[in-house]
Formats: C-alpha cells, sequence, structure tokens
C-alpha cells in the first residue's frame, strides 16, 4: 500500500507539470489503470449535461483510442438527462456523476440496479467479457463534476483472474481523480486565459480598424508573413539560421507580439495616420485653395466686364484676362496633383509652389492675402509622401506607445518577450533605427523577422491612401537595398527569398497585377 501511495503521489507530480490536455488525459487514465491493474478504462467529460468519450483504453483488445479535438471516438455521448428531463440513473456513469458518488460493482452479471445492456451488446460483438466496474466522479475546486472515470476488469498479478476492486483500489482512485480533477481545471483555466488573451488583442485590433481602415489590414496581415517566414527559418536547414528553432510556445508568443506590433497607434491621432493628402487635416484644404482661386478668376472676368462696358461696344481683346484664366487654372491644376503626394517630389516643384504662392487675393473686406499660407506651403512642398516632420514624429511616436502599454501588461512567462518582439520591430540592423536605436545583436531573431514583415506588408499594401501599391519586384528590390544598407537582417532577408515566403503571401494577398516576375540573382548581387 506504501508502494502505491508513492506512486500516487508521483502521479500527481506528472499531472501538476503536464501542459498538453490531451497527454494530460491520457496519464490520467493509464495512471488509474496502473494503480488499480484494471484491464481496460473510459475517461468522460462532462460538457452540456452529457459525458463525451474523451478516452478508452483496453488492454486484452489493444484499444488505445483518444478524442484529440480532431479525431472523435466512435461512441455516442452518455446523456444525463432523457428528452423528458428525467435522470438517467440506469446508467452507471450518468448515475455517478448525477448522484458525485463512486459506483464499486463486483461483477455485473449480478447487479440489476443498472442498465449494462450496451456493454453486453459490445461483449457480444469483440468477444470481450466485461466483469466488475469501479466508476469514479471527478470534481473540481468547487465540487462540480467535471467528468467521471471508469475502470472494468482488476486482474490478479498471480492468477490473471478478473477480479472485484479492492477499497483500497477505490479510495486510491478516488483521491487520484481528485487531483485530476484539479488538473484538469487549471489546464481549464490556462485555455480560457489564452482565449482571452486573443479576444482582448482582436478588440484592439478591431478597434484600431474602425479608427483607421488604412492600419486595420496591416494589424492582420503581418503576423501571416512573421509566422510564415518563423516557419521558414525552423525549415531551414543551412546557413547561419540552420541550428535556430521556434518551438510551439515562442511560435504562439510571436504570434501575439505580431498581432500587437502596432497597439500604440490607438493613440496617434486619426488625421495624422489617415493623412491621404499634403493639405488634410479633418478634411482636404486643397478645397479652400479652390475658393481662393475661383475668387481670382472671378476678379479676372469682373475686371473684364469693366473693361468692355467702358468699350460702350467697340471692339475688345479679351485674351489677356483670357490667358491669366488659364494660367490659373494650370496652376491649380499643379497645386492639386502636388497635394496628392509621391514618393518624390523635385526642387522645381517645390520652388514652383513657392512661387505660386506669391499671388495674392482680396477679401470682402478689401483685405489683401496671400493666396497659399506659409503652413500650406510647408505641407504642399513635402519632398516624400504626405507628411510633416512633425507628423512623422507623432507616427513614428505609436512604437514608444505600443512598448509602454505592452510592458504595462502582466504577460505570463511564456509571453514574457511580446513587449520586446513587437517594441523593436522599427530598430535597424546598423543601430539607426527608433526608439532605441538599438543594433542586429541586441534584437531578438523574432524582432529581427517582425521587422521585415512590417515593411513588406507596407510596401505591397493596396489599402494606403498616399501611394499606390508596389509591385513584388519593386517591393523587393527595396528590401534588398535595405539588406545591403543595414537597414533589416540579411540573413532573414535571403530566407525570405530562398524558401519563397514572399510569393506565398503574395499569392494569397496581393492583386494579380502586383505579382511580377522576379529576378532572384539581381536581389542578392
Amino acid at each position: 500500500m506504501l508502494s502505491r501511495i508513492e506512486q500516487l503521489n508521483r502521479i500527481g507530480i506528472a499531472l501538476s507539470a503536464e501542459g498538453d490536455k490531451n497527454h494530460l488525459l491520457q496519464i490520467i487514465l493509464k495512471s488509474a489503470q496502473n494503480l488499480t491493474n484494471a484491464d481496460g478504462g473510459t475517461l468522460y467529460l462532462l460538457e452540456d449535461d452529457k459525458l463525451n468519450f474523451k478516452i478508452l483504453q483496453n488492454h486484452s483488445l489493444g484499444i488505445e483510442l483518444s478524442d484529440d479535438g480532431v479525431n472523435k471516438l466512435p461512441f455516442p455521448a452518455i446523456h444525463l438527462y432523457d428528452i423528458q428531463g428525467t435522470e438517467k440513473l440506469k446508467t452507471v456513469a450518468a448515475n455517478a456523476a448525477l448522484t458525485v458518488k463512486t459506483i464499486n460493482i463486483p461483477d455485473i452479471r449480478d447487479n440489476t440496479d443498472f442498465d449494462f445492456s450496451g456493454t453486453q451488446a459490445y461483449d457480444a460483438r469483440t468477444g470481450y467479457q466485461s466483469k466488475s466496474f469501479l466508476t469514479v466522479p471527478m470534481c473540481n475546486h468547487e465540487d462540480d463534476v467535471i467528468g467521471v472515470l471508469q475502470l472494468i476488469n482488476s486482474i490478479n498479478p498471480d492468477s490473471g483472474a478478473i477480479q472485484a476492486f479492492t477499497d483500497e483500489d477505490q479510495q486510491l482512485v478516488e483521491s487520484l481523480s481528485s487531483q485530476a480533477a484539479v488538473a484538469i481545471t487549471n489546464q481549464n483555466l490556462i485555455q480560457n486565459l489564452q482565449y482571452l488573451i486573443e479576444k482582448f488583442i482582436e478588440v484592439i485590433a478591431a478597434a484600431i480598424d474602425e479608427k483607421s481602415p488604412y492600419t486595420g489590414d496591416h494589424c492582420r496581415r503581418v503576423p501571416e508573413i512573421a509566422m510564415m517566414l518563423a516557419d521558414a527559418i525552423n525549415e531551414t536547414k543551412d546557413g547561419p539560421l540552420a541550428d535556430f528553432q521556434l518551438d510551439d510556445k515562442q511560435l504562439y508568443e510571436l504570434k501575439i507580439a505580431a498581432l500587437l506590433h502596432d497597439c500604440g497607434k490607438i493613440t496617434t491621432p486619426v488625421h495624422v495616420v489617415d493623412k491621404a493628402t499634403k493639405l488634410e487635416t479633418i478634411f482636404d484644404r486643397i478645397h479652400l485653395l479652390d475658393s481662393r482661386f475661383e475668387i481670382l478668376r472671378r476678379d479676372i472676368e469682373i475686371d473684364l466686364l469693366k473693361q468692355q462696358l467702358k468699350a460702350a461696344g467697340a471692339d475688345y481683346n479679351d485674351s489677356e484676362a483670357r490667358a491669366k484664366i488659364q494660367q490659373l487654372d494650370e496652376e491649380f491644376g499643379f497645386l492639386k496633383h502636388a497635394n496628392k503626394g509621391r514618393e518624390f517630389m523635385p526642387e522645381t516643384d517645390q520652388e514652383r509652389v513657392r512661387k505660386i504662392s506669391n499671388r495674392t487675393w482680396q477679401t470682402r473686406h478689401g483685405e489683401i492675402r496671400t493666396l497659399i499660407t506659409e503652413e500650406e506651403i510647408e505641407n504642399l512642398t513635402i519632398a516624400k509622401g504626405t507628411l510633416l516632420e512633425q507628423e512623422r514624429k507623432i507616427i513614428n511616436h505609436h512604437i514608444v506607445s505600443t512598448i509602454n502599454m505592452l510592458e504595462a501588461l502582466p504577460f505570463p512567462k511564456y509571453l514574457c518577450d511580446v513587449p520586446e518582439i513587437a517594441g523593436n520591430h522599427h530598430e535597424r540592423m546598423d543601430g539607426k533605427g527608433y526608439p532605441r536605436g538599438l543594433k542586429r545583436d541586441e534584437m531578438s531573431v523574432q524582432a529581427r523577422l517582425m521587422g521585415i514583415a512590417d515593411i513588406f506588408e507596407a510596401l505591397t499594401a493596396a489599402d494606403r491612401p498616399y501611394k499606390k501599391p508596389m509591385s513584388l519586384s519593386q517591393a523587393l528590390n527595396i528590401l534588398s537595398s535595405m539588406a545591403k544598407e543595414g537597414h533589416i537582417d540579411p540573413d532573414l532577408f535571403q530566407i525570405f527569398i530562398q524558401q519563397k515566403v514572399y510569393l506565398c503571401y503574395s499569392e494569397k494577398y496581393l492583386r494579380t497585377e502586383q505579382i511580377d516576375d522576379i529576378d532572384i540573382d539581381t536581389l542578392f548581387d
């Protein structure tokens, strides 16, 4: 008995250390069988007023089946109540769950309290002889039944004959079932916590998406690229990362970090995130310029009409006025085009904006004002994109907000590196990134691959308000230059190309016209 108690203690330690739920259930049933020398056994979990088969084992029949969530056991669930809502007390497993009492039957052939017709039919099909039964309810810390542990046919170790389960057997299995219930409950709590974390992250992503449709897809697609690249790294058999592997927990941690990598954008002003044109704030101020140009046009037309009236019907040459109006139309058309922003605005175009700004217009109160304000000139002459330097700093500050938000969260141990992975995806290998200016060796591989995923999605995205989506070859050429210039990790970029991560993602998310021919050799010249 002392030996069996010591064995029970070892089982308890093993149960508390097991992280996989399906394996945990297997340990529970096998341990119960070993403690009692039972030939067969079944573990049920109570779900929605019915006992579902989870593990079934029988040594004599060579059966070992488990419900792993994908492969279901080929047995119907045992309902605790019939259609009228009456307790099904004639079914031994249901009775144990309903009464919360252990049922120990030495020989089912001598028992009339329960219906064993199903068991007898199974025996007739298989040639098996079910005789002794030990059915124990499993209760959690709140004394709620969460399942039932049922053992069949205790085997005498000396004679090999089927015998009844002893009182000692019953006590040991009851103790084991109590420990098992605690272990299962802990597993459920862990799974529920993980589910809660994932749903919380989805809520944040949805909030960012509702705030700006231009970043919502980014938050969902970057994790796709990151996980594809992580899988590619695990499959790599040569090169500097041949021995680097991410286990399941690290892959899950990377997924969470990728989902949260831009959560700080929830603090970024919408008019900056969504600045589709250079003059946009709450609205696009190009319409204000249009109004001022219209005033100038009308002033010219009014002056022309006045001159015609003075001529009193005589011929009047209006070509000069028409030329002025045409020039105004051309200048406004140029400003409207400049307002859209592009990859690069030549200095000559910037100078033309300043020249046009020298024009003046008159308010209805007679006040003379410049046609374009200094602040509007500053915006219209932005050399790249649509953001002013101070606005770009506001955008860049989102990573600081991301770090602050994530470091404030009490992540469990298996997610403790989420702030580092998510917070360093704007760093560079040469130390010229932000916000900390870290170098390659100061970052995890996960953070470095996040940088590639973030940039590649941004380059190829079709939902940005300020640019057209790039072709695949353009995006890869830019990434290639970044790898050579010390912006992104060259080893990871090589895996990104060699393992065709870019193509796998492109075929799933890019527009057909974006996917063009790639000359791989030129990427590594």
